[in-house]
């Protein structure tokens, strides 16, 4: 579970890490009664959970409250990535001396924590990873015995860190160490760790993401995700069990699959033919005929959405009671987009003769197969 960062500061805050916390706004109605609460210069930020804010305009400066009130805004209600922003973080805007990259994770190769540290922060540590390889530092960690003190010396090292700042660095990395393994954490990220100008260290961006199965344990992390304000199409999925996935904002075709790898495998078809996927809808195992027809619905319920995609592999997932679903939510709902299946597995036979009176529905034999007809609905379209 990826926490928003508004929560990731909170986190660093308990574990005594000097950070830059702020104010959170659901409405401009709350900015009006949080206003003299804010610091500035300040920084208004998108809390969503996923990265690009920045570049999509999801983070504004404001040096007094009508520039904060106008930058809150544009950016409440605003589409990144297919995530809607519902929530505001406002903090004070920071002038820094250096920026660096800190983060630890768990490496599924040695099944141990690896701390990574770069002297460059502040930028796309993958697309860092990628150019400039030899700017990026690791050090893996020994279940059990803490974040030991060369960790921090080394690092040190390589940004040329003088003794005052090297010792900051490991109270920083030894909290952050302490996080991560207290909650359970797949990834602690600290983006950009940064030089203020009064010369202390200080996380001015963060990334937790926690391991599911543990989220059962942790009663503050659960709560506050129970009552976070959601893609209302995500919790209603989630209410029938599903797992809606909102995809890329400038596509138009939505995927409806029974697992994870087969939903993957559409996403990348698709994009080979220069199609992009808006939303995916995971079934899960075992779903009904009527779970399948508001399946459905949820699906074609975002008006951007032109094209559907079932793509089946029947097991515990009968075909045949994912079909009546199909024709209970066009018969109920008066559904006219166009939807694509391809069946195989249990009750395929059953399934193919329930869709065979569908008009809006074109059976077919395979994935690619599938996908070809995607490409024909689209030429199609374009042409009317």
């Amino acid at each position: 579970m990826d926490l928003m960062e508004y929560k990731a500061q909170e986190l660093f805050h308990k574990f005594g890490m000097r950070c830059n916390s702020g104010i959170t706004v659901d409405s401009l109605e709350e900015l009006e009664d949080k206003k003299n609460e804010i610091v500035y210069p300040a920084v208004v930020k998108a809390q969503v959970k996923i990265g690009g804010r920045g570049k999509a305009g999801g983070i504004k400066f404001a040096d007094n409250y009508d520039e904060a009130r106008n930058a809150a805004k544009a950016i409440l209600g605003m589409d990144i990535k297919g995530h809607t922003v519902r929530k505001l973080l406002l903090c004070s805007k920071k002038e820094v001396a250096r920026e660096f990259y800190l983060s630890v994770m768990l490496d599924r190769g040695t099944k141990c924590p690896v701390f990574i540290f770069s002297p460059e922060g502040g930028m796309d540590i993958e697309l860092l990873a990628k150019e400039q390889p030899e700017k990026i530092f690791k050090t893996v960690i020994t279940p059990g015995f803490g974040a030991p003190a060369y960790v921090a010396n080394y690092f040190a090292s390589k940004a040329e860190l003088d003794k005052a700042l090297t010792k900051e660095l490991g109270d920083m990395i030894g909290k952050l160490y302490n996080l991560f393994t207290t909650y359970n954490c797949l990834l602690c990220e600290i983006n950009p760790l940064a030089i203020d100008t009064d010369g202390h260290i200080i996380a001015l961006d963060g990334k937790v993401s926690i391991d599911d199965s543990a989220i059962v344990k942790l009663p503050d992390i659960a709560e506050s995700e129970k009552n976070a304000t959601v893609d209302p199409l995500v919790k209603e999925a989630a209410d029938f069990n599903f797992l809606y996935i909102p995809c890329d904002n400038s596509g138009d075709i939505a995927v409806v699959s029974n697992g994870s790898g087969m939903i993957m495998s559409c996403m990348d078809h698709i994009a080979k033919h220069g199609m992009t996927v808006r939303a995916a809808l995971d079934l899960g195992g075992g779903a009904t005929a009527e779970r399948i027809k508001e399946a459905v619905r949820i699906i074609l319920a975002d008006p951007a959405i032109h094209y559907l995609f079932i793509n089946i592999f029947g097991g515990i997932t009968r075909c045949s009671e994912v079909a009546l679903g199909i024709k209970y939510a066009i018969e109920q709902y008066n559904i006219t987009k166009p939807i694509v299946v391809r069946f195989e597995g249990t009750n395929k036979e059953i399934a193919l003769e329930t869709i065979a009176s569908l008009d809006r529905v074109i059976y077919a034999d395979g994935l690619i197969s599938g996908v070809e007809e995607l490409v024909k609905l689209k030429k199609a379209g374009e042409k009317k």
